[in-house]
């Protein structure tokens, strides 16, 4: 426990001397002294140079050794995949955009193509990676082993997907939703930090939402929970038929994602005179038109504000945290719409912030899981 104790201190806060570590853990010199001299034989510490100032001797200072384990990242989209590949400290060596072939979405062969060029960066070898996680949007059945609510990533509905990505990546592999992971940054280090109790909303091509309960995500039965763009609302229409072959009817309530999602934000946006090719691009447009950019806004923000309350109702979370290209691209101006639109819809009031991850979410969220994963293996001296 104890070693556990100082190798996540210097993971924290970088090199420290022994009196610090000792003042951090409440260890005492001696016993500071002999967990140092365990870890530097056991290879996770090493002395990296002697602390600056003070009269007498200079301090030595001990740090993590970086290539004690590495890790890959992934994130996929409909666009490609980016794997970026980090050592135990969790600085990145090496990262790698794949784009999608033209006629179809990225499959397995190019995840491994993205990571062995991003491991080539990095100066490492296909041997040298501890651990991967892959996020995705969908989720894998608990129970089938298959990828679930993401019709639109063909080739990748394969009930032997993580064993065909870990023989593709030769290395133990963890298939996780997008949104789940873009909430694993914002705990980390976002919006979302120490709190135990939220939801992140996903608005961007696509809409989708993750429920953090306790510090841990809920994953539903079948791995859908957070699927908010099948929830039905009213104005839009209805998205029947299910993940794999969805269709529309006019009949009933709507599909959040047909309020949401891309199309429908640049749809919304055109017809108020503003053109974009995508809806990021489409609400920066609004923000920079004045009149019928602020009509644009408030739409969105009310129908934002609409699904929110449904998913606040269920939850009451402490926070909610607004992600994804076309929430990011709206900024406080659309965040301030959508608060104010929320008040009264539903009881509970929760904080409403936007992301505040530096870099892809997505990206971030898979390397923190799977950092997380490698120092539980790496870090056990027991």
């Amino acid at each position: 426990m104890n070693d556990r104790t100082a190798l996540e201190l210097l993971v924290t806060h970088g090199p420290l001397t022994r009196t610090r570590l000792g003042e951090l853990t409440g260890l005492s010199k001696p016993t500071a002294s002999q967990l140092l001299a365990r870890l530097e034989a056991a290879g996770l510490v090493r002395a990296t140079g002697t602390a600056p100032g003070g009269p007498g001797p200079a301090a030595r200072l001990y740090g993590i050794v970086p290539a004690a384990a590495h890790v890959v990242a992934l994130a996929v989209d409909q666009e490609g995949i980016t794997a970026a590949v980090a050592d135990i400290t969790g600085r990145v060596l090496g990262e790698r955009r794949v784009p999608a072939p033209a006629d179809g979405p990225p499959t397995v062969c190019r995840a491994a193509a993205s990571v062995r060029e991003a491991v080539a960066e990095a100066g490492l070898g296909p041997g040298d990676i501890h651990r991967a996680v892959i996020g995705m949007p969908g989720a894998l059945d608990p129970r089938t082993g298959e990828l679930r609510y993401a019709p639109h990533l063909s080739g990748w509905q394969s009930a032997t997907l993580r064993a065909d990505l870990a023989g593709a990546l030769g290395t133990p592999v963890v298939v996780e939703n997008d949104v789940n992971l873009a909430a694993v940054a914002e705990r980390q280090g976002g919006a979302a930090r120490d709190v135990e109790d939220f939801v992140l909303v996903w608005v961007d091509d696509g809409v989708g939402a993750a429920v953090v309960l306790g510090g841990r995500p809920l994953r539903g039965f079948t791995g859908g929970a957070g699927e908010i763009g099948y929830m039905p609302l009213p104005g839009a229409p209805l998205a029947r038929g299910g993940p794999r072959g969805r269709r529309r009817t006019r009949q009933g309530a709507a599909a959040s994602s047909g309020w949401w999602a891309g199309a429908a934000v640049r749809e919304l946006a055109r017809a108020h005179g503003i053109e974009a090719p995508t809806a990021a691009e489409a609400v920066a447009g609004a923000l920079r038109t004045p009149g019928a950019g602020d009509r644009v806004l408030d739409e969105l923000a009310g129908r934002l504000a609409t699904g929110l309350a449904a998913v606040v109702s269920v939850v009451d979370p402490e926070l909610v945290v607004l992600s994804g290209r076309t929430a990011r691209a709206g900024g406080e101006r659309l965040r301030e719409r959508v608060a104010a639109g929320l008040t009264g819809l539903a009881l509970p009031a929760p904080r409403l912030r936007l992301s505040a991850v530096d870099g892809p979410p997505v990206l971030a969220g898979a390397l923190c899981t799977a950092l997380a994963a490698a120092r539980d293996a790496v870090f056990d001296t027991a």
